[in-house]
C-alpha cells in the first residue's frame, strides 16, 4: 500500500515530508505462519480466551482491515457485544497512528481475559529529543483521540498512550475495557 495523501500528525513528520533517517527504522522480525484466531483455555469449563496479533501497513487504509479482523474475532470467540467498541476503538487507534509514522508498519494486538479485552497498537513513531516538539506531537496525537477517550469512558474502561518498551522503539497506544 503507498502512504495515503494525508497529512501526517505529527509536525516533524508533517515538515520533513520524507521518511525518518535510518537510525529511526526498526524493522518487525518475521515469525512463522500461526492461526489468526487461535483459542487459549485450560480446562473444558473455562472459555476460551482471545488471542490475535498482526501487522498492518502504515497507511490510514488499514483501519478497516484492523476493524474486519477484530470484529471476526470478537464474534468467533463469543464477545458480540463488545464488537462495537472494540472495532471503533481500534479503528480510531490504527488511524490516528497511521498518521503519526506513515508508511511505517503498525501492530495490533487485542486479548480478552476474564476480567477485560485488551487492544494495543504500536507505532514507529520514534520519541522527539527536544521538550517542545515532543509535547506538540503528544497534544496532537491526544487531541486527535478525543472520540476515542469519550467511548472508552462511557464504557468503563481506560486507554493511554506511551513510549515503547526496549529494544522497540515508537509509541504503544492502548485501550482496556472490562467485562
Amino acid at each position: 500500500m503507498q502512504p495515503s495523501p494525508l497529512a501526517a500528525l505529527c509536525p516533524a513528520v508533517a515538515e520533513a515530508r520524507m521518511p525518518f533517517p535510518d537510525a529511526y527504522t526498526h524493522s518487525v522480525q518475521p515469525r512463522p505462519p500461526q492461526p489468526y484466531l487461535r483459542p487459549k483455555g485450560g480446562s473444558a469449563r473455562s472459555a476460551p480466551c482471545l488471542s490475535l496479533s498482526f501487522t498492518l501497513p502504515g497507511d490510514i487504509r488499514s483501519a478497516r482491515i484492523a476493524r474486519t479482523a477484530t470484529a471476526a474475532a470478537l464474534e468467533a470467540h463469543g464477545l458480540a457485544a463488545y464488537v462495537w467498541p472494540v472495532t471503533y476503538t481500534v479503528t480510531e487507534l490504527v488511524s490516528v497512528t497511521a498518521r503519526m509514522s506513515p508508511g511505517r508498519e503498525l501492530y495490533v494486538s487485542l486479548r480478552q481475559r476474564a476480567d477485560a479485552v485488551r487492544l494495543l497498537v504500536w507505532d514507529q513513531h520514534p520519541q522527539h529529543v527536544e521538550p517542545d516538539m515532543a509535547g506538540l506531537c503528544e497534544a496532537r496525537r491526544r487531541r486527535a483521540l478525543w472520540l476515542l477517550a469519550a467511548v472508552v469512558d462511557d464504557w468503563g474502561g481506560e486507554w493511554g498512550v506511551c513510549e515503547a518498551a526496549q529494544p522497540q522503539r515508537g509509541t504503544k497506544s492502548w485501550v482496556v475495557l472490562p467485562r
